[in-house]
């Protein structure tokens, strides 16, 4: 079971969760970009990298017996953040729909560039599993 941390007196963040408090099994996800099993780029648009991402991380959680509501922590990485922000709505939308409710301790970085030329966001998760 987790436990959402948010601080007396503090503003209630959007799409996200100050910080989580959760035990049993670790599941570490490295980071995942926006292509599909076989390695392959199906698309150059930002919102959907962002949902082959997602898809990615729930994919690989799954492998340990778990699903979007253990996440505990993402780190989202983006080549270009004003793209990412004219596109937050559509962004919204795609999180929902892969990820649901569950609202992990989150970051989101604007970074110069990713190993893969064609990737605009890699993201990294974190998850626990009940004992």
């Amino acid at each position: 079971m987790h436990e959402i941390l948010q601080p007396e007196g503090w503003v209630k963040p959007v799409g996200y969760s100050n910080g989580i408090a959760a035990r049993g099994r670790l599941v570490f996800i490295g980071g995942q970009i926006g292509w599909n099993a076989a390695g392959v780029f199906e698309t150059d648009d930002l919102v959907g990298q962002i949902r082959q991402c997602l898809l990615n991380v729930v994919a690989v959680l799954r492998s340990a017996g778990g699903g979007p509501e253990h996440l505990t922590s993402m780190t989202w990485y983006f080549i270009d953040k004003s793209e990412y922000l004219a596109q937050r709505r559509a962004i919204g939308a795609v999180y929902r729909e892969v990820i649901g409710r569950s609202f992990p301790a989150m970051a989101a970085v604007e970074v110069t560039a990713l190993v893969e030329d064609r990737a605009k966001v890699e993201i990294q998760a974190m998850a626990v599993l009940p004992d």
